[in-house]
C-alpha cells in the first residue's frame, strides 16, 4: 500500500480566467476502491489528467505510484487495427496471456482481440480496454465513466468485474455502480474536498444529516444575530437619548435637575454604550460561527416543467410491431405496448436491440424532422438512415401531438447559448434560469458550447426540453455524463409534474424511481 498526497493543487486551462481546481488538498491510499463524485465542471476528469502528468499545475502531487487511465485513446486510423495490436500501444509491458485472464474475468471471448477494433460494439470496446487496464500489477488505475452508453447487461458485467478489483479511482454518476463497488469516496463539494470511507449512499446519508444540522445551526445564528441587533439598536438609541439630556434643561419643568446631574447622566450613558459594545462583540462572534456553514450545501433545487394535456387517452399505440432496416434482419418482432397520458415508459434491452430506432420511428410517425437522422448507437451495420427503416405491424401516433425530444448526440451544440436560443426559438432568460438551477455558473453563459464538458452539453439539452411545453417528452439516454445531484433534481421534477414520457435510460436508480411501465426488447 502506498499513499497519494495532493497539496494545494491548482489548475486553470489556457485561455480561461476561471480555475478548474484551486488549492485542492487530500490524501488517499492506493489499495482503495475510490469513487470520485462532484458536479459537472468541478474538475474530476481534469484531476485524472493531472495525475497522469498531462498538464502543468501549481501545488504538489506526491507519490511513487504508476498511473494508467481509462478510456484509452483510439484514432480513426487505429480503428482498423485489432484490439491485440492496440493493446501493445496501450500497455506494452504486459503479455497477451495476462490480458486473456482479465478477458475471462470480464466475460469476453479472447477472439475479440483479433478482430478490427471498429467491428466491436461499444460495450465490447469498454470491456477490452478494462481488461488491458487491469492486466498489469502495481499500478493505480484512473477509470473515467466506464458505463456511459452501455446497456443493463454490460453494466452488470462491469459492475461485477470492478467489484472484484482494488486500487483505482472510479469517476461515475451511476449511484448503483458506486454503491456496489467503492469502499471510499472522494467528493468535490461546492467549496471543499473531502474523503470518507463507505459508498455513495452512506456518504449521501451522512451529508444530508450534516447539511440539515448546518442549516439548523445557520437558522439559530440568524435568529440570535437578529435578537442582538434589535437589542443593540435599542441600547444605542437609549444611550444617544440619555447623552442628549446632559446639556440644557428647563428649571421650571425639571426643578430637581442641577449642573451636578451631568456626571450621573454621563456614567449612565457610558454604561449603555459599553452594553452596545458587548452586543457588537457577540454579533461578530455569531456571524463568525455562521460563516461557512452553508458553503457545501447540496440543495436539490426544484425544477419546473410545463407539460401539455392531450385530449386523447392513448398517445402512442404499437401492436405486433417490428422494425428492420433495408437489407438487414428485423431488430425485433411482435412488440406490443402503448403510451397513455402520464405514463413514463422505459425502453429496456441490450445495445443494438432497437431502442433508439423505436424512438426515431415514433418521431417519424409524428412528423418530426429528427426522424431522418441516423439512428445512433442502435444503428446496425450498413443500415443507413431512418429513411430506410421499415415498420411492420401497427405503430399509431396521435395526430397533433407536440413532442419535446432529447437525442444522445451533442455534437451539433456549437456557438453561444444566446445563438442557440435564437436558432431554436427558446426563451433565453428561462433557459438560463433552468441551467442555473442545474449548477451552471454565470461565466459558462459567455462560452461557446463546444468548450462545455459533455455533462454540461447534456444539461443544455435537458433544459431546452424542460422549457418546451409538450404532450410527450422523448428522451434518449438523457443522463449520460450528468452529475448525481442533477439526476436527483430531474427525478424529483418528473415525480412532481408527471409528464408523459418515452425514455431510454440505463441508470437503475433513476429507472426504479420514475418508470411506470417498462418495455423489454
Amino acid at each position: 500500500m502506498a499513499q497519494i498526497r495532493v497539496t494545494d493543487l491548482s489548475f486553470t486551462y489556457e485561455g480561461s480566467f476561471d480555475p478548474v481546481l484551486e488549492n485542492v488538498s487530500f490524501n488517499i491510499d492506493t489499495d482503495w476502491k475510490l469513487g470520485l463524485v462532484g458536479r459537472n465542471g468541478k474538475g474530476k476528469t481534469t484531476l485524472l489528467n493531472l495525475l497522469m502528468g498531462k498538464y502543468e499545475y501549481e501545488g504538489s502531487i506526491s507519490t511513487n505510484t504508476v498511473f494508467d487511465y481509462f478510456p484509452y485513446e483510439v484514432s480513426e486510423e487505429e480503428m482498423e487495427k485489432t484490439a491485440e495490436e492496440l493493446s501493445q500501444k496501450w500497455k506494452s509491458n504486459v503479455e497477451l496471456w495476462q490480458i486473456m485472464v482479465q478477458l475471462n474475468q470480464i466475460k469476453m471471448d479472447a477472439e475479440c482481440l483479433f478482430r478490427p477494433f471498429k467491428t466491436l460494439s461499444h460495450g465490447e470496446r469498454t470491456r477490452v480496454m478494462l481488461a488491458v487496464l487491469f492486466s498489469s500489477e502495481n499500478e493505480f488505475l484512473l477509470i473515467d465513466e466506464p458505463t456511459n452508453h452501455l446497456d443493463m447487461n454490460a453494466r452488470e458485467i462491469i459492475k461485477e468485474y470492478l467489484a472484484s478489483k482494488t486500487g483505482f479511482i472510479l469517476v461515475s454518476h451511476d449511484r448503483d455502480l458506486l454503491d456496489a463497488i467503492i469502499d471510499h469516496v472522494l467528493v468535490f463539494n461546492r467549496n471543499s474536498v473531502e474523503v470518507q470511507s463507505g459508498n455513495f449512499s452512506s456518504w449521501w446519508e451522512n451529508k444530508e444529516k450534516n447539511d440539515n444540522f448546518a442549516m439548523a445551526e445557520n437558522e439559530k445564528h440568524l435568529k440570535e444575530i437578529g435578537r442582538l441587533k434589535t437589542a443593540m439598536d435599542r441600547s444605542g438609541r437609549w444611550a444617544e437619548k440619555n447623552e442628549n439630556t446632559k446639556i440644557g434643561f428647563d428649571p421650571l419643568k425639571e426643578p430637581e435637575r442641577n449642573i451636578s446631574t451631568r456626571a450621573y447622566i454621563g456614567a449612565k450613558t457610558k454604561k449603555m454604550q459599553a452594553r452596545v459594545k458587548t452586543y457588537e462583540k457577540r454579533m461578530d462572534r455569531e456571524i463568525s460561527e455562521k460563516e461557512g456553514l452553508l458553503k457545501d450545501i447540496e440543495k436539490v433545487t426544484d425544477l419546473k416543467i410545463y407539460p401539455l394535456t392531450f385530449h386523447k387517452e392513448i398517445l402512442v399505440n404499437a401492436y405486433q410491431m417490428s422494425l428492420s432496416y433495408e437489407g438487414s434482419k428485423p431488430l425485433f418482432e411482435n412488440l406490443t405496448f402503448d403510451i397513455k397520458r402520464s405514463d413514463r415508459v422505459i425502453l429496456s434491452g441490450r445495445n443494438g436491440c432497437g431502442k433508439s430506432s423505436i424512438i426515431k420511428a415514433v418521431l417519424r410517425e409524428a412528423g418530426k424532422a429528427d426522424a431522418n437522422a441516423d439512428s445512433g448507437p442502435d444503428k446496425t451495420a450498413g443500415s443507413g438512415t431512418l429513411s430506410k427503416l421499415n415498420v411492420g405491424g401497427t405503430l399509431d401516433v396521435a395526430g397533433g401531438l407536440v413532442i419535446s425530444y432529447i437525442s444522445q448526440d451533442t455534437s451539433f451544440l456549437k456557438g453561444t447559448l444566446k445563438k442557440y436560443c435564437l436558432e431554436n426559438n427558446l426563451d433565453e432568460t428561462l433557459l438560463y434560469a433552468i441551467l442555473h438551477r442545474l449548477d451552471f455558473e454565470k461565466t459558462q453563459y459567455l462560452k461557446n458550447m463546444e468548450d462545455f464538458s459533455e455533462g454540461q452539453k447534456k444539461k443544455v439539452l435537458v433544459a431546452s426540453s424542460l422549457i418546451t411545453p409538450a404532450h410527450l417528452y422523448i428522451w434518449d439516454e438523457p443522463l449520460n455524463y450528468i452529475d448525481v445531484f442533477s439526476r436527483m433534481q430531474i427525478e424529483k421534477l418528473i415525480l412532481d409534474f408527471k409528464p408523459t414520457m418515452l425514455l431510454v435510460e440505463h441508470d437503475i436508480k433513476f429507472r426504479e424511481k420514475i418508470a411506470t411501465k417498462t418495455v423489454e426488447l
